[in-house]
């Protein structure tokens, strides 16, 4: 779906709907995961291998799965976004707060300077790193081409990443997107999208899309894509 308002920036949107009030945060070990580990463990020592002598412990008792284990809504929104900046094809990209797996990757094709709170204990060339809040975002008005910020203004203002409390949070962090995204620049963004604005404290926020979309009034809206998560 392609949407166009009347200014002067560019808004690219991905969002996707939430509509669990709580997710599980584990994958809890089943007893039957016991068994074969000790089944597998018996098999292996039985022939074992001795070029490995060195032999000790350390259970993955969750990982025999029937599928490839990942996050749908960070898969899709994160290669997703690469499509969109490859397309783009900036001198330099900016992100704040998103992924740094997904930047360092990105960052071996295009140039990356990377925005956040926490420090970035790794380096890599073309990845650089500064120190900030997207609260208040060291650049100058209207100074950057290519920015993203994925899945992170939800966060803003509930401490769970060890920010300030803050009620607007999630408002102030888009007005100050929107202050250094150059005339004719591209944002790359995500939040979760739901029926009705709502605080999920202390993980995330969902926004209705009019409400995103208000958040944005002057910008142009090139494209928007939804994942639906029901389960």
């Amino acid at each position: 779906m392609l949407i166009k308002f009347l200014k002067r920036q560019r808004l690219l949107a991905n969002g996707y709907a939430i509509y669990r009030l709580f997710t599980s945060q584990f994958r809890w070990i089943h007893f039957k995961n016991i068994f074969w580990y000790v089944g597998d463990y018996r098999r292996i020592k039985r022939k074992k291998n001795d070029n490995f002598a060195n032999f000790k412990l350390a259970p993955c008792l969750n990982d025999k799965t029937t599928l490839t284990p990942l996050d749908p809504v960070y898969f899709l929104q994160d290669t997703w976004a690469a499509r969109k900046i490859f397309e783009l094809r900036p001198t330099h990209h900016y992100d704040v707060g998103s992924s740094a797996k997904t930047m360092g990757i990105l960052s071996q094709y295009v140039p990356i300077t990377m925005i956040d709170i926490r420090p970035l204990p790794l380096t890599l060339p073309n990845l650089r790193f500064i120190k900030g809040s997207i609260l208040d975002l060291p650049f100058e008005d209207d100074s950057i081409q290519s920015i993203s910020s994925l899945c992170v203004v939800e966060h803003i203002g509930l401490g769970r990443y060890g920010d300030t409390v803050n009620s607007f949070g999630s408002e102030e962090s888009v007005l100050e997107l929107k202050r250094v995204v150059k005339v004719g620049g591209t944002l790359i963004f995500s939040v979760p999208v739901d029926r009705i604005n709502t605080v999920y404290f202390n993980a995330h926020r969902a926004f209705t899309r009019e409400y995103v979309l208000s958040l944005f009034d002057g910008f142009e809206l090139l494209e928007e894509q939804y994942h639906t998560d029901l389960t």
